[in-house]
């Protein structure tokens, strides 16, 4: 069956998205009483205050006081890490050069849609907006913070497909993040669970 509706994630499949790599770089060998960046990097990106502002229920002043003080990190280093996340968000080249790939084909009449459903913080998902021209290639999609939803809650995914009129057999979901992918799956829609950004063409030649 032809896939018409292509859905993408952000962190991971069109932008780079490593919080040990941040937390290293921010920290410099200092974990804060954590034996490793990744393990400081769960405890701060895993936690349900940063779900929580993703889902649009906490403010960045919020997330940062909060875990700030659960973890006993001063609060200026942690607004410090936190507040430029937007800013510093790089596109992946290879997912781009496919987007624009994708861009030409719907302008030659192929009949597809580019959509995204990422989990984002509300700011975070005005910068991305406001910084990168490639944005307006989408058709569309769902910040989860925009509508106080989260992957993998389904009626995120239900809300998309009713928003945008998605067919699942002909829908394409594009993932990082396993239980993401399995939510989409469960709903009848062909998911891809991405490993590696640079095999995405691959993948989609595959298919």
């Amino acid at each position: 069956m032809i896939i018409r509706d292509f859905v993408f994630d952000f962190g991971g499949v069109v932008f780079d998205w490593n919080p040990a790599a941040m937390v290293r770089s921010h920290f410099r060998g200092d974990w804060q009483g954590f034996e490793s960046p990744d393990a400081l990097g769960r405890a701060i990106f895993s936690h349900g205050d940063w779900l929580a502002f993703d889902r649009g229920e906490r403010t960045l002043p919020e997330v940062v006081e909060q875990t700030a003080q659960r973890l006993a990190i001063a609060q200026q280093a942690m607004h410090a890490l936190l507040a430029p996340i937007g800013e510093q968000l790089q596109p992946i080249p290879s997912t781009v050069a496919l987007l624009d790939a994708l861009r030409l084909r719907r302008q030659a009449g192929e009949g597809i849609r580019m959509l995204y459903l990422s989990n984002m913080p509300a700011p975070f998902a005005r910068t991305l907006e406001q910084r990168h021209a490639f944005m307006q290639w989408f058709d569309g999609g769902l910040f989860s913070a925009d509508v106080l939803l989260l992957k993998p809650q389904a009626e995120i995914y239900q809300l998309l497909a009713q928003r945008y009129q998605l067919q699942p057999g002909t829908t394409l979901f594009i993932d990082d993040h396993g239980p993401n992918v399995q939510a989409a799956a469960s709903l009848g829609w062909r998911a891809l669970h991405l490993n590696n950004p640079a095999e995405l063409s691959t993948h989609l030649d595959r298919l």
